[in-house]
C-alpha cells in the first residue's frame, strides 16, 4: 500500500478484472457499503476507501485548507487510483462523493467508465429558480448546533437523515460513524459540503452518469435528480427509488442493491 492508500484505509476485495470504486458521504465511512459489497466481489475488484475526515482516518492528516473545497477530496480520489494503477473504473458515489466523482472525472475522464450517483446534490442551498432544500438560516442553525454540542447534534441528526427511529440498526450505525468524527472536523466538513455549489461543473462532465435518488430524503429533494439529469453534459439516466432517508444503502438495502446492480450493468452511451 502506498501513502494515499494507507491514509484512506483502502481495501481491495474481489476477484474480477474490472474495478468498482465505492465513495461514501458525510458522517459515514466505507462500512456504509457493507450490505452491497458481497454482491460485487465475485465479478469485480472492489475498492473501498475513507474520505479524509471520517472517524476512521487520522485527524492529523486533515488539512483544513485543502478540504475547504470538494476539489481536495477529488484530488485524493485521483491519487488513490493512480497509486493503485487503476486505469478504468466504475465509480459509485454516495451523497457528496457523487460530486467528488464528477470533479475527478472532469480532470481524468479516461479513468471512469461511468459514475453512479446515489443521493447526490450539486447545491444544498436554495437560490433564484433553484430548490436545493435549505435556506441559509437553516444551515446556520445546523452549524450552531454542531458547535454547541456535537454529540447531542449527532443523536438528533442521525434519525432525521436516515429516516428511522432511534432504535433502528441503520440509525445506530450512522450515529456511530457520525460520532466518530472529531467535532471540529465534522463541522468543517459539513460546512464545505452544505455551502458548496457545483452546478457550474455539470456541463463539463463527459462520463455517463446514473442518478439514483430516494423518494423522500431530508438532505436532497427529489427534484435534484432531474436537475442533474438536465444539466450534466454527458448522457445520464435517473431512477427514483421508493425509499425514505439519505442513506438507503444502509436503511433499505433490499430495495437499493438490485437498483445499484442494474445500473452497474446497464450501459448508456457516452456523448461524443
Amino acid at each position: 500500500m502506498g501513502i494515499a492508500a494507507e491514509a484512506h484505509n483502502v481495501k481491495i476485495l474481489g476477484s474480477g478484472t474490472d474495478y468498482i470504486v465505492l465513495g461514501h458521504g458525510f458522517g459515514t465511512d466505507q462500512s456504509v457499503w457493507k450490505h452491497f459489497v458481497p454482491y460485487l466481489v465475485h465479478d469485480y475488484r472492489v475498492v473501498l476507501y475513507d474520505n479524509m475526515g471520517a472517524g476512521t482516518t487520522n485527524p492529523d492528516y486533515f488539512d483544513f485548507e485543502r478540504y475547504s473545497t470538494l476539489e481536495g477530496y477529488a484530488s485524493d480520489l485521483l491519487a488513490i487510483l493512480e497509486e493503485l494503477q487503476i486505469e478504468s473504473c466504475i465509480f459509485v458515489g454516495h451523497s457528496v462523493s457523487g460530486m467528488i466523482g464528477a470533479i475527478a472525472s472532469i480532470a481524468r475522464p479516461d479513468l471512469f467508465t461511468k459514475l453512479v450517483m446515489v443521493g447526490a446534490s450539486p447545491r444544498y442551498l436554495n437560490d433564484v429558480d433553484y430548490y436545493g432544500g435549505f435556506e441559509q438560516e437553516e444551515l446556520n442553525q445546523l452549524f450552531d448546533a454542531m458547535s454547541a454540542n456535537y454529540k447531542a447534534w449527532c443523536y438528533g441528526f442521525a434519525p432525521l437523515a436516515v429516516g428511522g427511529d432511534l432504535e433502528s440498526v441503520a440509525v445506530q450505525e450512522f450515529s456511530r460513524t457520525l460520532f466518530n468524527m472529531r467535532p471540529d472536523i465534522g463541522l468543517m466538513v459539513s460546512r464545505t459540503i452544505f455551502q458548496s455549489d457545483m452546478r457550474h461543473i455539470l456541463s463539463l462532465v463527459s462520463v455517463p452518469c446514473h442518478i439514483i435518488q430516494a423518494e423522500k430524503d431530508m438532505a436532497v429533494p427529489v427534484v435534484i435528480s432531474e436537475f442533474l439529469h438536465q444539466n450534466i453534459a454527458a448522457n445520464s439516466i435517473v431512477e427514483v427509488i421508493a425509499t425514505d432517508g439519505h442513506l438507503p444503502q444502509l436503511s433499505s438495502p433490499d430495495i437499493v442493491i438490485p437498483v445499484l446492480l442494474e445500473h452497474i450493468h446497464l450501459e448508456i452511451e457516452a456523448r461524443r
